[in-house]
């Protein structure tokens, strides 16, 4: 939010040198017309790419903090197992019997509902 304040207001200091770049018979959009077109892919660019990011960041975020021994996790390169062991930033994963695996816990992708892994 920040960075679209300092943008605005960048785009505000650049109104004079607008004003006068501006050719007085040449049609073209006026320096208000510039400002709203500026403003409304500002806009876009937030709703589009820079929202939906960061609210998937911090459900990713809230998956990474609520792991737990017993938790069934799908990894993001498709390891699926039981949760044994959790650390700060690994976690160990039990892929079948007596195997298991040490994963950073950012390459969790999804957590499994209980009983998923018996069904596969």
């Amino acid at each position: 939010m920040k960075s679209i304040k300092l943008l605005i207001a960048g785009l505000l200091s650049l109104m004079p040198a607008l004003a006068s770049a501006q050719e007085a018979g040449a049609p073209g959009m006026s320096v208000m017309g510039q400002i709203i077109f500026f403003a409304g892919f500002i806009l876009i660019f937030y709703f589009l790419i820079w929202r939906p990011q960061s609210k998937r960041a911090k459900e990713h975020k809230a998956l990474m903090s609520g792991l737990n021994k017993g938790d069934e996790v799908v990894t993001s390169g498709g390891v699926a197992g039981r949760i044994t062991k959790v650390t700060d930033d690994f976690i160990v994963l039990e892929v079948a019997d007596n195997v298991e695996m040490k994963i950073q816990k950012v390459a969790v992708a999804a957590a499994l509902p209980k009983g998923t892994l018996k069904d596969i």
